[in-house]
């Protein structure tokens, strides 16, 4: 585990889809993660708090955060309610000793949900004691023309008063946003990372870190630089891995350059 004084450096459960929630704390156990991000999602496991609790208890390996379903593909995963889902979010994090819920700004759409959401982040974090980390999302766009607002009351989250916040850089790159501006605007009330990479194509890429035009390295630097203490969770796509040795090639290359930008040494 990382020191107090150090960033957790933790797995998203969605780097090793399409294997499931179970084989992801194995990953992160035999490839030597301090943490593990959970993904609620369609796999039924990571909907379930005694099997998750189950698992991490049984790798070895902690759970820093919950990742709400709060996807277009997880929309009626724990019902359709947004704020239920976040109850429910909040009370597995509780459950499997997690202090963060990673969410997303609410859809254009669900407008009466955005009309009250950073109000509402703000009375559930004061009412649970998790920290629910606000993602950036971004424009949506077909092209290589400016994007359509999809979000409410934005995709950037340094434009609202939230308490606590996530940067994910493929994220940033669809935007084409620099993180370390973007990391400069929140300061403290940044708690959490999806390190990742991007092009800076429409696409949300989820690269290994390094292998995009975002700067990861530097952005790393940055955090360390500023004495960051909170979760940097890798959150990468290995869907195209041909086998299980290149998917694990891919999450150790990603870690080893993780510890290597922040810093922070192998246990």
């Amino acid at each position: 585990m990382s020191s107090p004084t150090t960033p957790l450096i933790g797995l998203s459960t969605a780097s090793v889809y399409p294997e499931s929630t179970a084989h992801a704390f194995g990953w992160a156990a035999s490839v030597g993660y301090d943490a593990v991000e959970v993904m609620v999602g369609i796999d039924s496991l990571s909907q379930q708090v005694d099997a998750v609790q189950r698992l991490s208890e049984h790798h070895g390996v902690p759970i820093c955060a919950i990742h709400s379903p709060c996807l277009l593909f997880t929309q009626r995963v724990w019902g359709t309610d947004p704020w239920v889902k976040l109850e429910r979010s909040a009370e597995m994090a509780h459950a499997v000793g997690a202090d963060v819920v990673v969410v997303h700004p609410p859809f254009r759409w669900q407008k009466d949900y955005a009309a009250g959401f950073v109000e509402g982040i703000a009375s559930l974090e004061a009412r649970t004691g998790i920290a629910f980390a606000v993602e950036n999302m971004y424009p949506w766009r077909a092209t290589s023309r400016r994007g359509m607002e999809m979000y409410l009351p934005g995709w950037d989250p340094s434009d609202e008063d939230y308490a606590n916040t996530t940067v994910d850089l493929s994220h940033a790159a669809i935007a084409r946003s620099d993180v370390v501006a973007m990391a400069e605007r929140l300061g403290e009330r940044l708690r959490h990372v999806h390190l990742t990479d991007g092009t800076g194509s429409a696409k949300d890429e989820h690269l290994v870190p390094g292998r995009g035009v975002m700067n990861a390295d530097g952005f790393l630097r940055h955090l360390a630089g500023t004495g960051f203490t909170g979760h940097v969770v890798l959150e990468i796509n290995t869907r195209r891995s041909a086998d299980r040795t290149e998917r694990e090639a891919d999450l150790r290359e990603s870690l080893e350059f993780a510890r290597a930008h922040l810093g922070v040494g192998t246990p």
